[in-house]
């Protein structure tokens, strides 16, 4: 019952000679809310599209709800590279919210939240939109289930997409600096969506986030990662009131004289 959600073992990532994340493990237990911060290029947005398998990984091992995410066990119960097949069924389990929205433009908000389990799991049209319409009043939308995209303002599609991922129904949820396209009249509206979700679910939330106040409320334990490695981790009150490394020290000095909350 102990076992993390999610388990990444000497993970390694590589673009040629360039390694983004060198031998990293980390383990993220069932409804754990955590915030990955650090210096842009710290390998944060990396590990989500790892999970996420927009970006494929070059050694190493990664778990999720107990299985392997780019392996898969032959019969005689040897490690070979997953197939599409299992890929495809351990995407289910997973859902993100890009910092650029990423809404079809061509289809109104509804058909942005219905189309993914009607293509992909086979959900009739009408279950479909009745569960559209439920998170679309989560996120305070209902009324603009018929607008198309070009119609919002940059919260409220961002707000379209928290609703277009939840509308699969995912264990984990990643948010990757969801809030950093956005004017900053525009951020709470996103935030407060955001810590709607983690009080009335249990879902495994990541988060990547510039928003070190929010980090710090939203997150039972954040991790402060530099050149592909975990620097430290602990408490929000620990990583923000008394760091003990001098890059995490470094690092929130200079947050804090850029002007935001911490």
């Amino acid at each position: 019952m102990n076992k993390p959600i999610i388990r990444l073992d000497k993970i390694v990532k590589a673009y040629g000679t360039h390694t983004v994340l060198d031998g990293l493990s980390m383990d993220v237990k069932a409804g754990e809310k955590i915030a990955l911060i650090g210096p842009s290029g710290s390998g944060k947005t990396t590990i989500l599209r790892i999970l996420m398998t927009l970006e494929s990984i070059s050694g190493g091992t990664i778990e999720v709800d107990g299985d392997y995410l780019y392996h898969m066990k032959d019969a005689s119960g040897a490690l070979v590279p997953a197939n599409e097949a299992h890929m495809h069924r351990m995407r289910e389990k997973i859902g993100m919210v890009f910092q650029h929205f990423n809404l079809f433009p061509h289809k109104n908000v509804l058909d942005n939240v219905t189309l993914a389990p009607i293509l992909t799991k086979g959900v009739a049209r009408a279950e479909a939109e009745k569960r559209a319409m439920e998170l679309l009043e989560m996120v305070g939308l209902a009324d603009k289930a018929r607008h198309m995209p070009a119609q919002l303002s940059g919260g409220q599609k961002q707000r379209v997409a928290i609703a277009r991922a939840l509308a699969l129904s995912p264990k984990i949820m990643l948010f990757d600096e969801v809030t950093s396209a956005l004017d900053p009249e525009l951020v709470e509206e996103v935030l407060n969506v955001m810590r709607r979700l983690g009080e009335e679910t249990d879902m495994t939330m990541l988060l990547v986030t510039h928003e070190m106040g929010f980090a710090h409320d939203f997150a039972d334990r954040v991790l402060f990662f530099d050149r592909g490695r975990i620097v430290e981790e602990g408490p929000p009150d620990a990583i923000f009131r008394n760091p003990k490394e001098e890059r995490t020290q470094n690092f929130l000095r200079k947050i804090i004289a850029a002007g935001h909350r911490v």
